[in-house]
Protein backbone atom coordinates (compact mmCIF):
# COMPACT_ATOMS: atom_id res chain seq x y z
CA UNK A 1 0.00 0.00 0.00
CA UNK A 2 1.07 3.61 -0.44
CA UNK A 3 2.44 5.53 2.52
CA UNK A 4 -0.36 6.18 5.02
CA UNK A 5 -0.30 9.81 6.06
CA UNK A 6 -1.06 11.02 9.56
CA UNK A 7 -1.80 14.67 8.87
CA UNK A 8 -1.12 17.63 11.13
CA UNK A 9 -4.87 18.04 11.63
CA UNK A 10 -5.07 14.36 12.67
CA UNK A 11 -2.26 15.01 15.12
CA UNK A 12 -4.06 18.02 16.61
CA UNK A 13 -7.24 16.01 17.12
CA UNK A 14 -5.23 13.20 18.68
CA UNK A 15 -3.48 15.56 21.11
CA UNK A 16 -6.80 16.93 22.39
CA UNK A 17 -8.35 13.48 22.77
CA UNK A 18 -5.26 12.11 24.52
CA UNK A 19 -5.41 14.91 27.08
CA UNK A 20 -9.10 14.26 27.71
CA UNK A 21 -8.61 10.50 27.93
CA UNK A 22 -5.71 10.73 30.39
CA UNK A 23 -7.55 13.29 32.52
CA UNK A 24 -10.55 10.95 32.57
CA UNK A 25 -8.40 8.11 33.91
CA UNK A 26 -5.88 9.91 36.12
CA UNK A 27 -7.33 13.33 36.99
CA UNK A 28 -4.66 15.19 39.00
CA UNK A 29 -4.22 12.22 41.33
CA UNK A 30 -2.61 9.53 39.17
CA UNK A 31 -2.85 5.75 39.19
CA UNK A 32 -3.51 4.78 42.81
CA UNK A 33 -2.54 1.17 42.18
CA UNK A 34 0.64 1.54 40.14
CA UNK A 35 1.93 4.64 41.92
CA UNK A 36 1.68 2.95 45.32
CA UNK A 37 2.62 -0.60 44.41
CA UNK A 38 5.30 -0.48 41.69
CA UNK A 39 8.90 0.67 42.13
CA UNK A 40 9.19 3.90 40.07
CA UNK A 41 12.67 2.82 38.98
CA UNK A 42 11.47 -0.51 37.56
CA UNK A 43 11.59 -0.71 33.75
CA UNK A 44 10.06 -3.25 31.44
CA UNK A 45 8.99 -4.10 27.92
CA UNK A 46 5.70 -5.23 26.44
CA UNK A 47 4.66 -6.59 23.08
CA UNK A 48 1.46 -5.19 21.60
CA UNK A 49 -0.10 -8.27 20.03
CA UNK A 50 -3.06 -8.86 17.72
CA UNK A 51 -5.43 -11.49 19.09
CA UNK A 52 -7.53 -11.70 15.95
CA UNK A 53 -7.02 -11.01 12.27
CA UNK A 54 -7.63 -7.51 10.99
CA UNK A 55 -6.06 -4.23 9.90
CA UNK A 56 -4.01 -2.11 12.28
CA UNK A 57 -4.61 1.62 12.74
CA UNK A 58 -3.82 4.09 15.50
CA UNK A 59 -0.14 3.66 16.30
CA UNK A 60 0.78 7.36 15.90
CA UNK A 61 -1.89 8.22 18.47
CA UNK A 62 -0.70 5.62 20.96
CA UNK A 63 2.92 6.71 20.55
CA UNK A 64 1.84 10.31 21.26
CA UNK A 65 -0.06 9.14 24.33
CA UNK A 66 2.94 7.43 25.88
CA UNK A 67 5.15 10.41 25.07
CA UNK A 68 2.71 12.68 26.89
CA UNK A 69 2.75 10.34 29.88
CA UNK A 70 6.50 9.85 29.96
CA UNK A 71 9.09 10.96 27.40
CA UNK A 72 11.32 8.02 28.34
CA UNK A 73 8.82 5.47 26.96
CA UNK A 74 9.87 4.02 23.60
CA UNK A 75 7.37 2.79 21.00
CA UNK A 76 8.92 0.58 18.32
CA UNK A 77 6.53 -0.17 15.47
CA UNK A 78 6.85 -3.72 14.12
CA UNK A 79 4.17 -3.51 11.41
CA UNK A 80 2.93 -0.18 10.02
CA UNK A 81 -0.65 1.03 10.19
CA UNK A 82 -2.66 -0.35 7.29
CA UNK A 83 -1.04 -3.78 7.65
CA UNK A 84 -3.15 -6.92 7.72
CA UNK A 85 -2.29 -8.95 10.81
CA UNK A 86 -3.11 -12.43 12.05
CA UNK A 87 -3.54 -13.60 15.66
CA UNK A 88 -0.18 -13.53 17.39
CA UNK A 89 1.32 -10.78 15.21
CA UNK A 90 3.47 -8.40 17.27
CA UNK A 91 2.35 -4.91 16.27
CA UNK A 92 4.83 -2.94 18.39
CA UNK A 93 7.27 -3.24 21.26
CA UNK A 94 6.94 -0.68 24.07
CA UNK A 95 9.53 -0.17 26.76
CA UNK A 96 10.13 2.20 29.66
CA UNK A 97 9.17 2.68 33.30
CA UNK A 98 6.62 0.04 34.23
CA UNK A 99 4.49 2.57 36.11
CA UNK A 100 4.09 4.62 32.91
CA UNK A 101 3.32 1.55 30.81
CA UNK A 102 0.61 0.51 33.25
CA UNK A 103 -0.89 3.99 33.38
CA UNK A 104 -1.19 4.13 29.61
CA UNK A 105 -2.15 0.53 28.87
CA UNK A 106 -5.96 0.76 28.87
CA UNK A 107 -6.17 4.16 27.20
CA UNK A 108 -3.70 3.08 24.52
CA UNK A 109 -5.72 -0.04 23.80
CA UNK A 110 -8.96 1.95 23.69
CA UNK A 111 -7.57 4.02 20.83
CA UNK A 112 -5.85 1.13 19.07
CA UNK A 113 -8.71 -1.38 19.19
CA UNK A 114 -11.37 1.12 18.07
CA UNK A 115 -9.36 2.54 15.16
CA UNK A 116 -8.19 -0.90 14.07
CA UNK A 117 -11.83 -1.97 14.09
CA UNK A 118 -12.67 0.88 11.72
CA UNK A 119 -9.76 -0.04 9.43
CA UNK A 120 -10.72 -3.71 9.47
CA UNK A 121 -14.37 -3.10 8.60
CA UNK A 122 -13.36 -0.68 5.85
CA UNK A 123 -11.07 -3.26 4.26
CA UNK A 124 -13.87 -5.83 4.31
CA UNK A 125 -16.04 -3.48 2.24
CA UNK A 126 -13.16 -2.54 -0.05
CA UNK A 127 -12.40 -6.22 -0.71
CA UNK A 128 -16.06 -6.96 -1.42
CA UNK A 129 -16.11 -4.54 -4.38
CA UNK A 130 -12.69 -5.44 -5.77
CA UNK A 131 -12.61 -5.31 -9.56
CA UNK A 132 -15.29 -2.63 -9.86
CA UNK A 133 -14.64 1.07 -10.43
CA UNK A 134 -16.37 2.17 -7.22
CA UNK A 135 -14.67 3.64 -4.15
CA UNK A 136 -15.72 3.04 -0.55
CA UNK A 137 -16.24 6.33 1.33
CA UNK A 138 -16.89 7.21 4.96
CA UNK A 139 -19.44 9.76 6.21
CA UNK A 140 -19.82 12.35 8.99
CA UNK A 141 -21.41 9.68 11.20
CA UNK A 142 -18.39 9.58 13.48
CA UNK A 143 -17.98 9.69 17.26
CA UNK A 144 -17.85 13.36 18.35
CA UNK A 145 -14.23 14.49 18.49
CA UNK A 146 -12.94 11.34 16.80
CA UNK A 147 -13.62 12.31 13.19
CA UNK A 148 -10.04 12.96 12.08
CA UNK A 149 -8.82 9.77 13.74
CA UNK A 150 -11.64 7.59 12.43
CA UNK A 151 -11.17 8.96 8.93
CA UNK A 152 -7.44 8.20 9.26
CA UNK A 153 -8.44 4.63 10.15
CA UNK A 154 -10.69 4.48 7.07
CA UNK A 155 -7.65 5.38 4.95
CA UNK A 156 -5.68 2.66 6.73
CA UNK A 157 -8.32 0.17 5.60
CA UNK A 158 -8.08 1.28 1.98
CA UNK A 159 -11.16 3.51 1.99
CA UNK A 160 -11.54 7.09 0.77
CA UNK A 161 -12.49 10.06 2.90
CA UNK A 162 -15.63 12.04 2.14
CA UNK A 163 -15.67 15.69 3.23
CA UNK A 164 -14.32 16.22 6.73
CA UNK A 165 -17.09 18.54 7.86
CA UNK A 166 -19.64 21.14 6.87
CA UNK A 167 -16.84 23.63 6.22
CA UNK A 168 -14.97 21.95 3.37
CA UNK A 169 -17.62 20.88 0.88
CA UNK A 170 -21.18 21.63 -0.19
CA UNK A 171 -23.78 18.91 0.35
CA UNK A 172 -27.32 19.97 -0.57
CA UNK A 173 -29.69 17.63 1.25
CA UNK A 174 -33.47 17.40 1.24
CA UNK A 175 -33.84 19.61 4.33
CA UNK A 176 -31.68 22.31 2.75
CA UNK A 177 -33.85 22.25 -0.36
CA UNK A 178 -37.08 22.31 1.64
CA UNK A 179 -35.95 25.33 3.67
CA UNK A 180 -34.49 27.17 0.67
CA UNK A 181 -37.55 26.49 -1.47
CA UNK A 182 -40.11 27.36 1.21
CA UNK A 183 -40.70 30.65 -0.60
CA UNK A 184 -40.63 29.11 -4.08
CA UNK A 185 -36.94 29.80 -4.73
CA UNK A 186 -36.56 27.36 -7.63
CA UNK A 187 -35.37 23.95 -8.76
CA UNK A 188 -32.51 21.76 -7.56
CA UNK A 189 -30.43 23.08 -10.46
CA UNK A 190 -31.18 26.64 -9.33
CA UNK A 191 -29.94 25.81 -5.84
CA UNK A 192 -26.72 24.38 -7.27
CA UNK A 193 -26.13 27.48 -9.39
CA UNK A 194 -26.81 29.79 -6.45
CA UNK A 195 -24.26 28.00 -4.29
CA UNK A 196 -21.73 27.89 -7.09
CA UNK A 197 -21.85 31.66 -7.25
CA UNK A 198 -21.26 32.06 -3.53
CA UNK A 199 -18.69 29.48 -2.40
CA UNK A 200 -14.98 29.66 -3.07
CA UNK A 201 -13.77 28.25 -6.36
CA UNK A 202 -12.59 24.67 -5.99
CA UNK A 203 -15.11 23.73 -3.31
CA UNK A 204 -16.94 20.61 -4.45
CA UNK A 205 -20.72 20.67 -4.75
CA UNK A 206 -22.81 17.58 -4.12
CA UNK A 207 -26.58 17.25 -4.11
CA UNK A 208 -28.69 14.46 -2.65
CA UNK A 209 -31.60 13.03 -4.65
CA UNK A 210 -33.90 10.10 -4.06
CA UNK A 211 -35.73 9.86 -7.37
CA UNK A 212 -34.69 9.71 -11.02
CA UNK A 213 -36.76 12.83 -11.72
CA UNK A 214 -34.71 14.75 -9.16
CA UNK A 215 -31.54 13.41 -10.78
CA UNK A 216 -32.66 14.70 -14.18
CA UNK A 217 -33.40 18.08 -12.63
CA UNK A 218 -29.97 18.30 -11.00
CA UNK A 219 -27.75 17.15 -13.85
CA UNK A 220 -28.02 20.24 -16.11
CA UNK A 221 -26.33 22.30 -13.35
CA UNK A 222 -23.33 19.90 -13.43
CA UNK A 223 -22.68 19.38 -9.71
CA UNK A 224 -19.45 17.55 -8.93
CA UNK A 225 -21.35 14.67 -7.34
CA UNK A 226 -24.92 13.46 -7.02
CA UNK A 227 -25.75 11.30 -4.03
CA UNK A 228 -28.38 8.69 -4.84
CA UNK A 229 -30.10 8.06 -1.55
CA UNK A 230 -31.55 4.65 -0.69
CA UNK A 231 -31.94 3.48 -4.27
CA UNK A 232 -32.12 -0.22 -5.13
CA UNK A 233 -29.59 -1.60 -7.65
CA UNK A 234 -32.06 -1.54 -10.56
CA UNK A 235 -32.77 2.14 -9.93
CA UNK A 236 -29.06 2.89 -9.51
CA UNK A 237 -28.37 1.26 -12.85
CA UNK A 238 -30.98 3.50 -14.48
CA UNK A 239 -29.42 6.52 -12.78
CA UNK A 240 -26.01 5.61 -14.20
CA UNK A 241 -27.52 5.37 -17.69
CA UNK A 242 -29.14 8.80 -17.34
CA UNK A 243 -25.89 10.31 -16.07
CA UNK A 244 -23.88 8.75 -18.88
CA UNK A 245 -26.22 10.25 -21.45
CA UNK A 246 -26.83 13.69 -19.96
CA UNK A 247 -23.78 14.63 -17.86
CA UNK A 248 -20.99 12.05 -18.06
CA UNK A 249 -18.56 14.14 -15.97
CA UNK A 250 -20.82 14.12 -12.91
CA UNK A 251 -19.89 11.40 -10.41
CA UNK A 252 -22.59 9.32 -8.76
CA UNK A 253 -22.53 8.21 -5.15
CA UNK A 254 -24.78 5.53 -3.65
CA UNK A 255 -25.68 5.78 0.02
CA UNK A 256 -28.21 4.57 2.55
CA UNK A 257 -28.63 1.19 4.21
CA UNK A 258 -25.71 -0.44 2.42
CA UNK A 259 -24.50 -3.72 3.93
CA UNK A 260 -21.84 -6.32 3.20
CA UNK A 261 -24.54 -8.38 1.53
CA UNK A 262 -25.60 -5.60 -0.85
CA UNK A 263 -22.43 -3.60 -1.51
CA UNK A 264 -21.17 -5.75 -4.42
CA UNK A 265 -24.43 -5.49 -6.35
CA UNK A 266 -24.43 -1.73 -5.80
CA UNK A 267 -20.85 -1.36 -7.02
CA UNK A 268 -21.67 -3.37 -10.15
CA UNK A 269 -24.36 -0.86 -11.17
CA UNK A 270 -21.61 1.52 -12.29
CA UNK A 271 -21.80 4.12 -9.51
CA UNK A 272 -18.49 5.82 -8.77
CA UNK A 273 -18.67 6.07 -4.99
CA UNK A 274 -20.39 4.22 -2.16
CA UNK A 275 -20.62 5.99 1.19
CA UNK A 276 -21.20 3.86 4.30
CA UNK A 277 -21.89 5.30 7.74
CA UNK A 278 -21.37 1.91 9.37
CA UNK A 279 -17.62 2.19 8.78
CA UNK A 280 -17.48 4.48 11.81
CA UNK A 281 -20.79 4.25 13.67
CA UNK A 282 -21.19 0.46 13.93
CA UNK A 283 -17.70 -0.86 14.58
CA UNK A 284 -16.50 -3.72 16.75
CA UNK A 285 -13.04 -3.09 18.12
CA UNK A 286 -10.21 -5.37 17.02
CA UNK A 287 -8.96 -7.57 19.86
CA UNK A 288 -5.42 -6.41 20.74
CA UNK A 289 -3.51 -7.02 23.96
CA UNK A 290 -0.39 -6.05 25.90
CA UNK A 291 1.84 -9.07 26.54
CA UNK A 292 4.47 -8.45 29.18
CA UNK A 293 7.97 -9.79 28.57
Amino acid sequence: MSQLEFYQTDRGSAAMLISLALAEDLRDIGDLTSDNLIDPELTGEIDVVARQSGVIAGQPIVEMLFQQLDHSVSWECQVPDGSVVEPGTVIAAVSGPVVSLLKGERTALNFLTQLSGVATLTKEYVDLIAGTNALILDTRKTWPGFRHLEKYAVRAGGGTNHRMGLYDGVMIKDNHLAAWNSSGAGTIADAIEELRGKVEEGITIEVEVDTLDQLRTALPAKPDYVLLDNMAPDLLREAVGIRNEEAPDVLLEASGGITKQTVRAIAETGVDRISIGALTHSVTGLDIGFDWN
